[in-house]
């Protein structure tokens, strides 16, 4: 087994057996990868960390060719986030942003950006005082990094430019002209404010979006379209939804 070394987010983690715990990463140069840390709940010490959700760790594993879980033999603490676990509101944020990445980013796929995605939000959520605004740009980063990104830059179906008044189609996943608002009946309207934010954040660093400004009206349709969007074409909703 080849021995690797990354820093590594822990997404989430459970108890597996008397004194083991499996624990589910978002690793800088593996992505998603998930890791057994033998004897941890019978010797707190044998680790340089607690593995709480949403730490950063610098791990060290071997990597097994013949399972998905492989073996955890080092785990050093390297940010444990400690503003953030001040603030209960805070914590359901991270942890919700772990649980997400946890079900749209493949095993073992390598994606550096959504790396530096979870680090700049860690960061930015320990500091802000508007913690929902840095979830929902990290939301819509991610969404476009993974793959699930809805369609905003033109109609999904005709793929005619959109310039003025539009609807949201959740179950086509994305922006549908006047003449093809038709075909979905349960499409609903959407402010030209709430599509002109999406477009800047997918298109911006996040040191340019990260100062955005949001009013009210965009920030409430921004939460129902992306829960239900993600909702939909997961086809589950995320458990830490509920404490948002």
């Amino acid at each position: 087994m080849a021995i690797c070394k990354t820093d590594a987010f822990v997404i989430r983690k459970f108890d597996f057996r008397e004194t083991s715990i499996i624990v589910e990463f978002f690793s800088h140069d593996f992505g998603r990868i998930k890791g057994i840390l033998k004897g941890i709940r019978g010797d707190a010490k044998k680790f340089g960390s607690r593995l709480d959700i949403f730490s950063l760790n610098h791990i060290v594993f071997y990597q097994s060719r013949g399972s998905e879980i492989h073996l955890v033999s080092q785990c050093d603490l390297i940010d444990g986030f400690f503003n953030i676990r001040q603030d209960l509101a805070k914590i359901n944020l991270a942890s919700f942003l772990m649980e997400m990445i946890s079900v749209v980013m493949a095993l073992e796929d390598k994606n550096e950006d959504v790396f530096k995605l979870i680090l700049s939000c860690l960061r930015d959520l320990a500091d802000t005082h508007d913690a929902h605004k840095i979830l929902n740009i990290a939301q819509i980063k991610l969404l476009r990094l993974s793959g699930f990104k809805p369609h905003f830059d033109s109609c999904v179906l005709c793929d005619s430019e959109i310039e003025g008044y539009a609807n949201f189609s959740t179950a086509f996943g994305g922006l549908l002209c006047p003449k093809c608002a038709y075909r979905d009946m349960n499409k609903h309207d959407i402010l030209k404010g709430t599509v002109a934010s999406i477009r800047h954040i997918e298109k911006s660093d996040w040191q340019d979006i990260r100062r955005l400004s949001l009013s009210s009206p965009v920030r409430m349709e921004l939460k129902s379209m992306l829960d239900k969007f993600v909702t939909f074409h997961l086809e589950k909703r995320l458990k830490t939804v509920r404490f948002l």
